[in-house]
C-alpha cells in the first residue's frame, strides 16, 4: 500500500512547497531532498573489505570461437580481479570423442590438453596446452586460483573389444592407438562396469556400458593414488588449484573425499538435486562444497513458477551448511535447458544475484551474465556489495507474497547492509527497525536515489521499486 509520502513525492514537481512541509512532520522517516546534489554521499566500499569473494564460471555451452577459448579468457583476466573474482571455473581441459567440438564431458584422454592429434583435431574446443598454460599462469599472476572440470563417471571415445562381462563388444579400450594418444591411463572392459568385483558402483548410472569402475585399484592408482595421476598431474604440473566434480550422483562419495584428502584444493560437487538433504548428505560424506540446487530452484519458484517470496524461506544448503554452499544463478547446463523450471528467467535475474550475493554461501557468476550488457553494471556492483558491507549474522525482517526485507548485522567495523526485493508491480515502503540509530541511508544498490533516516530507536520505513530490489546501508555523512 503506498503511503502519503510516497503519493507526495511522486508530485514532487507540482507542489514542492507542500511536500517539504508534510514530510517535516512525516513519521515515515523517509527523505526525498532537493536539489539532488544534497544526497548523502555512499561510503567507499573497500574500506570495509569483509574478505569474502564469488567465483566466475568462465564458459557457456559451445562457446565460439572454436580453439580460441583460453586465449578469450586471458582477456578477461585483470577485470575479472578488479571486480572481486577469486576463482574461475574452467570447462573440462581435455579432449572429448567430439573433439573440435567437444565442451569436455564426453572425456577420452586425461593427459591431452590439447597437443595430440586425435579424435580429428589437435587443439581442444578451446585452444592448445600452451595457450592454457598462459591462462593458468596469468590468472595465478592476478591472484586468482584456477578450478578444473573433473569428470569421473564415464568415458567416451574408446576402441571397441569383445567384453565378457557384457557378452559383446563395447567401446572400452583406451590406448594409444583408441582415444588415449597420450598413453597414460590406458584402459579396458575390467574399468568399467560390469567387471570381476562387481556389477555397479553405488550410485545412479549413467553412459552405463562406459560407467567408470572406482573400485578398481588401478583406476584410483591413475585418477588420484599414482604420482602420475590424473590429480597430481593436474595439481603440479598444469598447476590448477581446485576441482569441480562434474555428475557426483554416478558415484560414491568416497570418491571426492578419497581424491582431496590425497591432493587437496578447493573442491565442489555437482550433486543436481533440489532436496537439500541431499545436498547435506553429500557434502557430510564428501568433505567437499556442493552447488546449492536447493537455493537455484528456490529462487526458481519464488521469482518465477509462483511468484511468491515466502517460498524463501523453506530449506536450503546455504542455511545448513553456509561454508559448504556454492550459490548460483545460472549456469552452462540450466541457460540449454528448455524446461522453464530449470533456469531462471532473464526478467528476474538480477533479483536472483542480488539475494545469492548479499546472503551467506560462496557465490558463482555465470560468464554469459556477466559479459551481457543488461547485467554486467549491476553485477559488478553487487559483488562490490557482497564483498563488502553483506557480512555478519542474518535476520529476515520481513516477508510476504510479493516483499522480502532480509539484514545482516555486520560488526563493530562494518555497518552491515538491509536487502529489499519487491516482486510487486508498484514502488513499496516498510518500516523495519534497524542497528542504526539516527543516521542516513543510501541505496548502494542504485536503482532508487531515495534516501533516508532512522529515528533514536533505529526505525526507518525502506523501499524498493517494482519489481527491483534496493541495499540500504548507511552514508557517508
Amino acid at each position: 500500500m503506498k503511503t502519503p509520502h510516497t503519493f507526495l513525492k511522486k508530485t514532487f514537481a507540482l507542489s514542492f512547497l507542500v511536500l517539504a512541509l508534510l514530510a517535516c512532520n512525516s513519521d515515515d522517516h523517509t527523505y526525498t531532498p532537493d536539489p539532488p546534489e544534497t544526497i548523502p554521499e555512499k561510503y567507499d566500499l573497500g574500506l570495509f573489505d569483509n574478505g569474502k569473494r564469488v567465483m566466475m564460471q568462465a564458459f557457456y555451452w559451445d562457446v565460439e570461437p572454436r580453439f580460441e577459448w583460453w586465449n578469450t579468457l586471458s582477456g578477461h583476466i585483470e577485470d575479472w580481479a578488479a571486480t572481486g573474482v577469486d576463482r574461475i571455473w574452467l570447462p573440462v581441459a581435455t579432449k572429448g570423442q567430439s573433439g573440435g567440438y567437444s565442451m569436455g564431458y564426453d572425456p577420452s584422454d586425461y593427459f591431452d590438453f590439447g597437443e595430440f592429434d586425435q579424435h580429428g583435431t589437435v587443439p581442444t574446443r578451446f585452444g592448445t596446452r600452451e595457450q592454457l598454460e598462459h591462462l593458468i599462469q596469468k590468472a595465478h599472476d592476478n591472484g586468482l586460483e584456477v578450478i578444473a572440470d573433473i569428470v569421473l563417471n564415464h568415458n567416451s571415445g574408446g576402441g571397441e573389444e569383445y567384453n565378457p562381462y557384457r557378452n559383446k563388444n563395447t567401446y572400452t579400450l583406451f590406448d594409444t592407438a583408441n582415444g588415449n594418444a597420450s598413453g597414460k591411463f590406458n584402459r579396458s572392459y575390467e574399468d568399467f562396469h560390469p567387471n570381476s568385483l562387481h556389477q555397479h558402483d553405488e550410485e545412479a548410472l549413467f553412459f552405463e556400458e562406459q560407467d567408470l569402475c572406482h573400485h578398481q585399484p588401478r583406476v584410483q592408482e591413475w585418477l588420484w593414488k599414482g604420482e602420475h595421476s590424473v590429480a597430481k598431474y593436474y595439481k603440479n604440473v598444469m598447476k590448477f588449484d581446485g576441482w569441480r566434480f562434474d555428475y557426483v550422483k554416478g558415484f560414491g562419495a568416497w570418491v571426492v573425499k578419497a581424491w582431496t584428502d590425497e591432493v587437496g584444493g578447493f573442491a565442489v560437487g555437482e550433486y543436481w538435486d533440489g532436496y537439500n538433504p541431499e545436498l547435506v548428505e553429500w557434502v557430510e560424506a564428501s568433505g567437499a562444497a556442493a552447488f546449492d540446487f536447493s537455493c537455484f530452484y528456490k529462487l526458481d519458484e519464488a521469482l518465477d513458477r509462483k511468484g511468491d517470496l515466502t517460498v524463501l524461506s523453506g530449506d536450503m544448503l546455504w542455511k545448513s551448511y553456509p561454508e559448504k554452499a556454492v550459490t548460483f544463478v545460472a549456469n552452462h547446463d540450466t541457460e540449454k535447458d528448455e524446461n522453464p523450471e530449470n533456469n531462471i528467467s532473464a526478467a528476474h535475474k538480477m533479483l536472483a544475484y542480488a539475494y545469492i550475493l548479499t546472503h551467506d554461501g560462496y557465490p558463482t557468476l555465470f560468464y554469459s551474465d556477466y559479459e551481457n550488457r543488461q547485467y554486467r553494471s549491476g553485477l559488478k556492483n553487487l559483488v562490490s556489495i557482497h564483498n563488502s558491507i553483506a557480512t555478519g549474522t542474518l535476520e529476515v525482517l520481513h516477508q510476504s507474497g510479493e516483499e522480502y526485507i532480509m539484514k545482516r548485522n555486520g560488526n563493530d567495523d562494518n555497518p552491515g547492509l538491509i536487502l529489499y526485493m519487491n516482486i510487486g508491480s508498484d514502488h513499496r515502503q516498510r518500516t523495519v527497525t534497524t542497528n542504526w540509530k539516527d543516521k542516513k541511508l543510501v541505496d548502494y544498490s542504485g536503482n532508487t536515489s531515495a534516501w533516508l533516516i532512522t529515528d533514536s530507536n533505529g526505525q526507518v520505513t525502506v523501499e524498493a521499486p517494482a519489481k527491483g530490489f534496493a541495499v540500504w546501508s548507511v552514508s557517508r555523512e
